[in-house]
This record gives structure tokens, sequence and C-alpha cells, in this order.
């Protein structure tokens, strides 16, 4: 990937965990929606697997699952993760806070980071996704195929954490 050239997307979940898929569903849909070659990644949140999977790019657009205590299938978007303690005792056994303190540890993060999250109510092992998750996870990808097609603008874009 050329430096700050490029948007990855990542979706982030846990198969096996109910609505914790949410992140991982909605990449799968970007991946059969966006280009040929659109960088569109799977992780189960390992903090240094997101550094890599960001580094150099201008924008990484990163679906999760979150638990605020919002009604299932509310979508969370430019959501400061360090900020919400969903995040911080995720379901992964690191979240994506840590992600980010690595990233900014390390000086890897993108150039513009855009947390989009969508509200859970079912974690529980090998349960399926919940009607309200499912909406939200194609309602999300067909938002987020029509911000990042070529030609179209990211707006609602986070900036760079500061370090603090």
């Amino acid at each position: 990937m050329t430096a700050r050239a490029r948007t990855v997307v990542i979706g982030l979940g846990n198969d096996a965990r109910g609505d914790d898929a949410a992140g991982l569903h909605v990449a799968r849909l970007l991946r059969a929606t966006l280009p040929a070659g659109f960088p569109v990644v799977e992780s189960m949140g390992d903090p240094m697997d997101l550094v890599t999977a960001w580094s150099g790019a201008r924008l990484a657009v990163v679906i999760d699952a979150a638990c605020s205590g919002a009604a299932p299938g509310t979508v969370h978007e430019a959501i400061d993760p360090r900020l919400t303690r969903s995040w911080r005792s995720s379901s992964h056994s690191l979240g994506l806070a840590d992600a980010i303190a690595l990233g900014t540890a390390l000086d890897r993060l993108p150039g513009e980071l855009l947390v989009v999250a969508i509200e859970c109510a079912d974690f529980a092992p090998e349960a399926p996704v919940t009607p309200a998750v499912q909406q939200a996870i194609h309602e999300t990808a067909r938002t987020l195929t029509r911000r990042l097609r070529p030609g179209s603008s990211h707006a609602g874009t986070q900036r760079r954490p500061d370090p603090a």
C-alpha cells in the first residue's frame, strides 16, 4: 500500500458469538460490492493485526459490535473508542482502544479513522445474529458502499486522535 494513498475496511468480530459477528458480516458484504482489489480485512480484534491492516492508510473504516445500552441495531458512527467503555472490555480479549493506543505508540495510525459500531444484543456462544442486528448489517453495508465507491466523499470521518 502506498503511504496515505488508500482506504482500508476492517471488520471486527467473532462468528461464534452471535451479534459479535456484525463487523465481519459488513466486511463480507462490502468485499462483494466494492471494486475488485479494494482492501477489506476481517479480524478478531488483535491490536497488532489492526495496526498492520491500517498502517499507511489514508482512511481506515473499522466496523465492530457495540454494547452501550442503546437499542439493538442502532448504528454509531465516528465514535472515539478511547472514550467508549464498550471497546475497553469487548468480547475480544483486547479491544479497538488498545489497537489505537498501540498504533499511537508506534506512530502507525491511519490518517483518518472512521469507527462504525452496530449495537448488539446477544453475544452468547453459537447464537445466531439477531434480526435487528441483521438489518443494521445490511443498512451499514449499503451506506458504506455508497460512501466508499471511487469518487464519493467520506464525510463524517474522525481525524487521527491527538496523543494525550
